[in-house]
């Protein structure tokens, strides 16, 4: 029987209701079994139901119906609509306009003969040493000579992986990553190779048996994982990937929130950077800063996927970077995030939820009777958006139970009932939902 045939069967009990969302499917050897076909034919249309977005499948837990259809596009592209979004993780204080604002001002009152100018992928001098000196940390500093300029974070990533990875190469990351790397490497022809990850971190034996050209890192404040990797996996890694002569793209855009800790392996290490988390999404300069060998490599990436900043945004963000006001601005997120913390910790307390104390977001493992998407479901018709573990997922259907939570982009008011509301429907149980 071909497994096509078995897919669109399960497919028919789903449309007809015989399966439910949240219904588990039977292991797949007891499905082979029942049916009389070979393992590998069950596997594969159990897979096939992956691909159709009908079914699910969570690591040690087994294959799902889903409760709802796939996302189109990758999460956290967009804000969310529902009144508490605790999806889109980005933080905006509210005194950040009157901090900004001067820089614009003066900028005003000189003319825009400046800003209006073409500029190219290198910046200028003082744009190059003040975000040099923005992104030192750990005692590394950057060599300002080395930076490249994009319009924002994600065309950093962009300009960094095409630079390093060739169409049809492959390119490492954690199992569970940032998502919108998935969507940068298929518009790149990349093949991404899901590296699995323990408490640490990347596991190195998973880059050495990987085969890559390069890997994709985030070692401070992983996003969504909110963890740093601690100094010994840290310098097991570093051995790794000299040893292999891997690149290594190092994300460090949640970086200034952690504890100050220089790039895995400075010398094979890309750092892609910006200021949207500094800052705001609306205000953002992206930072690349490869090796000495790899800059114009690098640079020609940059000008030939069109992601140059704009000589304003460049402008700006220099006088930002440079009289103190990001910096101001800062040293007030990493006060926001840690109280922001310390309310996750207080109301969900007794869950498995796991972050670095300087985090804007957090990861909750949830309750066993809980399906990750079920959850995200029942807390949407409490107006509350999370985002599913399988967001995150480089493999499709195989994601951790597990919810994001970003902490910083509402209120603490509304923060602190929506986690009360979160914690309440946690504790409580999926078929209660489907009573109401």
């Amino acid at each position: 029987m071909d497994y096509r045939d078995i897919a669109d069967r399960i497919a028919r009990d789903i449309e007809a209701g015989r399966l439910k969302a949240g219904d588990r499917l039977p292991p797949q050897r007891g499905f082979a079994r029942a049916h009389r076909i070979a393992a590998s034919t069950a596997a594969r249309a159990y897979g096939e139901l992956v691909r159709r977005g009908l079914a699910v499948g969570e690591v040690g837990r087994g294959t799902f119906v889903r409760a709802a259809p796939p996302p189109a596009e990758p999460a956290l592209a967009e804000p969310a609509d529902a009144r508490v979004d605790l999806e889109f993780n980005t933080c905006v204080l509210p005194e950040q306009a009157d901090l900004l604002a001067p820089a614009l001002h003066d900028l005003v009152d000189r003319g825009f003969g400046e800003a209006m100018a073409p500029v190219g992928v290198r910046g200028t001098a003082p744009a190059r040493e003040a975000a040099a000196r923005t992104m030192t940390r750990g005692g590394w500093s950057p060599d300002p000579r080395r930076v490249v300029f994009t319009g924002n974070g994600r065309q950093a990533i962009a300009a960094a992986v095409a630079a390093l990875v060739p169409v049809g190469g492959r390119l490492g990351v954690e199992a569970v990553t940032y998502p919108v790397v998935k969507a940068i490497a298929t518009r790149l022809g990349v093949t991404l190779v899901p590296l699995p990850v323990d408490e640490a971190g990347v596991l190195p034996r998973a880059v050495r048996a990987g085969g890559v050209r390069a890997v994709y890192l985030q070692p401070v404040l992983h996003n969504p994982l909110g963890t740093t990797a601690p100094e010994h996996r840290r310098a097991e890694l570093a051995e790794v990937v000299r040893e292999l002569d891997v690149q290594v793209v190092e994300d460090a855009v949640y970086a200034f929130l952690g504890p100050g800790l220089p790039p895995l392996a400075p010398e094979r290490t890309t750092v892609v950077d910006g200021l949207s988390k500094r800052l705001a999404p609306g205000l953002t300069l992206g930072f690349v800063v490869p090796p000495a060998e790899l800059v114009d490599r690098v640079a020609a990436a940059a000008r030939s996927g069109g992601w140059t900043a704009g000589r304003f945004a460049l402008t700006a963000a220099t006088t930002w970077m440079s009289d103190g006001t990001v910096e101001s601005v800062v040293d007030r997120k990493r006060t926001l995030a840690a109280q922001r913390q310390h309310l996750a910790r207080r109301h969900l307390a007794g869950f498995d939820v796991r972050s670095d104390p300087g985090a804007f977001h957090c990861w909750w493992r949830l309750p066993e009777r809980w399906r990750a998407e079920t959850f995200v479901a029942a807390a949407g018709r409490r107006g509350i958006a999370v985002t599913p573990a399988a967001a995150f997922a480089v493999v499709p259907g195989h994601a951790p139970n597990a919810v994001r939570l970003a902490l910083a982009s509402t209120p603490a008011e509304v923060l602190t009932r929506a986690l009360d509301v979160l914690a309440a429907l946690a504790h409580g149980h999926p078929e209660d939902e489907a009573v109401d």
